[in-house]
């Protein structure tokens, strides 16, 4: 069973914000694959459901960005998910907009949403990294990444997230060299 984990701020103010995209990407799963509500509380939302016969849950935390590792850490341990079936999508400064990398383990960056994951579930956990672009300065991140996408962005950005999850069987399936490339191709298409 897989725990795909979409990183966020809960409530409309962040609804749209670059911070959000990995709330984003779930409510799109949820959508397209018609993937129920399995219960909620204050600190998370679950739903359960499958992608082309791939059981799989989705969590959101709800308890802020700083604090996600704390429910994602007791939902995993009480359903005992493997730390290999675990996908954290998060947005990422050092991605340029519009492209994503996935990788096993690693540093955080910074992002503190993984800080709080990392702190309890470890560093081994996959993670889709989708590109944000960097304000330029160290100093703009913090609004940076509370601010909302401009038009044109938000315009590509809904038909990127479709892209990926129209996709995301061939990551679960084991095929993420052929999922990167399907995504790399459809966007370049795109761009056109």
């Amino acid at each position: 069973m897989y725990l795909i984990c979409g990183l966020g701020n809960p409530g409309k103010r962040y609804q749209f914000t670059r911070h959000n995209i990995g709330f984003r990407v779930l409510d799109k799963l949820i959508s397209k694959y018609n993937i129920k509500k399995y219960k909620s509380d204050k600190t998370k939302e679950i739903y359960k459901g499958s992608i082309l016969n791939i059981p799989l849950f989705l969590i959101k935390p709800l308890n802020y960005m700083n604090r996600a590792g704390f429910p994602l850490q007791s939902f995993v341990n009480f359903y005992k998910i493997n730390i290999d079936k675990i996908i954290v999508i998060h947005d990422d400064l050092d991605i340029d907009f519009g492209k994503i990398k996935y990788k096993k383990g690693g540093g955080n960056g910074g992002h503190r949403g993984l800080v709080s994951v990392d702190t309890h579930l470890g560093i081994e956990y996959n993670r889709l990294r989708i590109g944000i672009s960097h304000p330029g300065s160290k100093d703009l991140v913090d609004s940076y990444v509370l601010q909302k996408f401009n038009k044109t962005e938000e315009v590509y950005l809904k038909s990127f997230i479709n892209t990926i999850v129209e996709n995301l069987n061939l990551l679960l399936s084991g095929q993420k060299d052929l999922f990167l490339t399907q995504i790399s191709r459809e966007t370049s298409e795109m761009k056109k």
